[in-house]
């Protein structure tokens, strides 16, 4: 199992954890946790990034994690054809919550492509997965500012 407590970026005022636990190397990961603070009834993108460094914020993450050089898509499309680190959107209820319970194939707690010591990240905007045609969606998926992150460490289990 690993964890992730977010750190709000600025006065964002985004905090909430996840849980990411796998079974064994070829299975699929279980993504789970509460964000509060978003903006209410909204989407926001968010990815592992490929760095678990904070000593600049968020900005010291990095890129999204691409360990074969994809580019940017939704969850929905061929594991195959996307970056590893893309995880889609989170959507915000009327009070700036959101519940989190995905699978995901491309998340390895794992193995080489570990995500084990990466961070995730939540922007602002919505994720538009590669399909907005700004100059930012094959990479980044042109989701606005960061405003929360944290680091994937290995969890306590409990």
């Amino acid at each position: 199992m690993a964890t992730c407590v977010f750190i709000s970026e600025g006065s964002s005022g985004v905090t909430g954890s996840l849980t990411l636990s796998q079974t064994q190397e070829d299975s699929k990961t279980v993504i789970e946790g509460q964000i509060r603070g978003l903006t209410p009834n909204a989407r926001h993108g968010i990815s592992v990034c490929t760095y678990g460094d904070s000593r600049d914020g968020s900005s010291s993450c990095g890129p999204i994690f691409n360990p074969f050089g994809k580019t940017h898509g939704s969850p929905s499309d061929d594991a195959e054809l996307r970056m590893e680190g893309d995880l889609g959107n989170i959507t915000a209820d009327a009070s700036g919550n959101a519940v989190i319970k995905v699978e995901e194939s491309n998340i390895k707690i794992f193995g080489p492509h570990s995500v084990i010591g990466r961070s995730v990240v939540i922007c602002a905007g919505a994720d538009d997965e590669g399909r907005g045609g700004h100059e930012n969606s094959l990479s980044t998926g042109n989701a606005g500012p960061r405003v929360a992150y944290g680091v994937l460490g290995l969890s306590n289990p409990k």
